[in-house]
């Protein structure tokens, strides 16, 4: 097959935050590709038992972005639910746009926090842990859901690469 989508990881070095930013980026870099080129159809298409679709990836991606850095670095309200069920009034477009503009949205408070070792606006089980670990847990499962954005994509139309 061939690796049409292939990119290397990012080499930033520059700092903590700076490394840590680029690799989060990069993953979610790859989750976006993999819906590069397809169809309404192709992005709902369920593939796998747990009924995952790569639309429903990016849906709730753009939760997880939401409720981590919106809520609790930022301070914003929760959005809510994280789950991967999107809803039929929902276009392919709007959920990838609401993704981006997600992103976006998190770029700015991670940009506001300043520092990895910036505590939280909302706690998390009570603790007011640091952008640092939020930054760790977004890119840890940002990274995870490329992975399975990858399966996917692959069984859709044999497209490989990170």
């Amino acid at each position: 097959m061939l690796e049409t989508q292939r990119k290397p990881v990012p080499r930033n070095d520059g700092g903590e935050l700076d490394t840590a930013t680029a690799f989060l980026s990069f993953a979610r870099e790859c989750v976006l590709k993999k819906t590069d080129g397809l169809t309404e159809e192709q992005l709902r298409r369920v593939l796998v038992g747990s009924g995952t679709t790569l639309l429903g990836l990016v849906h709730h991606l753009t939760f997880a972005e939401r409720v981590w850095f919106g809520h609790h670095v930022a301070g914003g309200p929760d959005p809510g639910d994280v789950g991967m069920d999107v809803p039929d009034g929902l276009t392919a477009p709007e959920v990838l746009a609401g993704y981006r503009a997600a992103i976006e949205e998190s770029d700015a408070a991670i940009r506001a926090a300043g520092h990895p070792d910036a505590p939280l606006a909302v706690p998390i089980d009570g603790k007011f842990h640091t952008l640092r670990w939020v930054l760790a847990h977004m890119t840890s499962e940002t990274a995870r859901h490329a992975g399975h954005a990858d399966i996917l994509r692959e069984q859709l139309d044999g497209v490989t690469g990170r």
